[in-house]
């Protein structure tokens, strides 16, 4: 019974190999023009090449890509803007309000000082304008190095000591403003007086040396602090040099010790 039993199982599993072989058996091509079917991410992957294809035939084939977003690509048209001039020279502004680096004039030297005079000026080469490239101005008989305060910036040096008799000066280099027209060139040295500040108030050391500098805070107040301890030991010198110290202040001749002017 039992090897009966073992036949039947051994016949049964042999129908349903044999079931499962046939079936795959048909599932295959009969002839040679018929394709097997293909796996989905093969055709994706075709897909997605012939995509690619395309999109390579509308892009053009001369020019090169560059890493650089200032480069132009290699083959590709560009348009040449107007040339800029120095930064003082604005594009397409009209040529006779240009500034004086941007223009050429035929100076005459010759010409009675501070008297107006008329030259001809022409538009330097590079720079855009609109208008005539040859025109007029009308500028004051003077060298640069004549021209007022106002008409021209300088450096300045916190070197030199304020509070001296008489003052120092310290050369600084002058150059003059852009539309001022001048002969000669429009950078020179000039000696000046040297006057600068480090944010020391005359009102807030003249409170000070009244109220309490008989324990010195004025003199820490203008940083001699040597001076300021003498004061505070000695009581303000008895009183004296208190007092002494009110005066010098209050005609501005004891002043912060970096040698800067005060603010009034």
């Amino acid at each position: 019974m039992a090897a009966d039993r073992r036949k039947f199982q051994i016949l049964s599993l042999f129908l349903i190999f044999l079931g499962c072989f046939r079936a795959v058996e048909s599932e295959q091509p009969k002839s040679g023009t018929e394709s097997s079917p293909q796996h989905p991410v093969t055709l994706f992957t075709a897909d997605l090449n012939a995509t690619s294809s395309d999109v390579k035939k509308t892009l053009p084939t001369n020019t090169t890509q560059t890493d650089d977003p200032t480069t132009p690509p290699t083959g590709a048209q560009t348009t040449k803007g107007p040339t800029d001039g120095p930064p003082t020279c604005p594009s397409n502004a009209r040529c006779s309000v240009l500034a004086a680096q941007c223009v050429q004039c035929t100076y005459n030297s010759s010409c009675v000082y501070g008297r107006d005079i008329t030259v001809e000026c022409h538009v330097k080469e590079g720079i855009q304008c609109v208008g005539p490239l040859t025109f007029t101005r009308t500028m004051k008989c003077q060298f640069c190095y004549q021209t007022a305060e106002t008409e021209h910036d300088c450096t300045h040096s916190i070197d030199c000591k304020v509070i001296s008799t008489p003052r120092e000066r310290f050369q600084a280099n002058c150059t003059v403003k852009e539309y001022i027209f001048c002969f000669g060139a429009r950078t020179f040295p000039k000696s000046l007086e040297c006057n600068w500040t480090s944010g020391y108030r005359w009102s807030t050391a003249l409170i000070l040396s009244i109220t309490v500098g008989g324990f010195g805070v004025d003199r820490f107040y203008l940083g001699q602090w040597r001076e300021g301890l003498g004061k505070l030991f000695s009581f303000g010198g008895l009183g004296v040099w208190t007092l002494v110290d009110v005066l010098l202040i209050a005609v501005g001749y004891l002043g912060p010790s970096d040698g800067s002017l005060y603010i009034y």
